[in-house]
């Protein structure tokens, strides 16, 4: 049996389109099912491509953004939640009920250019301003506090001479693609997980790694 994923998505839901045909791909062999897609905006694009595939979709209203998102997830019997650019904060309640079991992609080199506010182009941008040449991918476990829970895996992007922040956005969103649902199967099916002392234990076995375009 498969484990159930919800993905929580505030926009276009280009990661969780990543995560479905990874997920497609691995037909009977795969790991996980994403069950359920959220969103804070009822427009999000992210709806429309999980209808288009069948998925069942939630618009949360304010209070199941807050208080009663643990319910709406308990109501799918979730057994993993996987964040795909939700840009609201995730209720205590929801982070502590599923610790080890809710992952996040950031597009950065965590904790480098993390924390409030640094979502989407505002990262890229400030990548170029800090005149580094390394920036990357990260996904990590989700606590209470902005892209700061345990990390399970990084991959570098290089920042090329005169890159700007949408040249930048796009290579690094490539590797997202890339990293994100492999992590995020290799925590649904128990490879990798979040121990009690907050270290993280296992690898992700990601052959995938050797065709990433952070190269090009």
């Amino acid at each position: 049996m498969t484990a159930r994923v919800a993905v929580l998505a505030s926009g276009g839901g280009t990661n969780l389109q990543a995560i479905l045909d990874y997920l497609d791909a691995r037909g009977d062999a795969r790991g996980a099912t994403v069950s359920l897609v959220a969103s804070d905006r009822a427009s999000a694009g992210a709806l429309d491509r999980a209808r288009r595939h069948g998925v069942e979709v939630v618009a949360l209203d304010k209070e199941q953004r807050g208080d009663e998102m643990a319910r709406v997830l308990e109501s799918h019997a979730i057994d993993y939640i996987a964040l795909a650019g939700y840009l609201r904060f995730v209720p205590t309640s929801v982070t502590r009920q599923w610790r080890g079991r809710i992952v996040n992609v950031h597009p950065s080199l965590l904790p480098s250019f993390g924390g409030t506010g640094m979502y989407g182009i505002r990262v890229h941008q400030a990548v170029i301003e800090a005149g580094v040449r390394l920036t990357g991918v990260t996904v990590h476990f989700v606590d209470e506090e902005y892209d700061c829970g345990p990390i399970i895996a990084q991959w570098p992007v290089p920042v090329r001479p005169g890159d700007t922040p949408e040249v930048l956005a796009e290579r690094v969103l490539a590797v997202e693609h890339a990293l994100y649902p492999v992590a995020l199967e290799a925590v649904a099916q128990g490879r990798v997980t979040l121990g009690a002392d907050g270290r993280v234990a296992g690898l992700a076995s990601v052959p995938e790694l050797i065709t990433f375009p952070a190269s090009r």
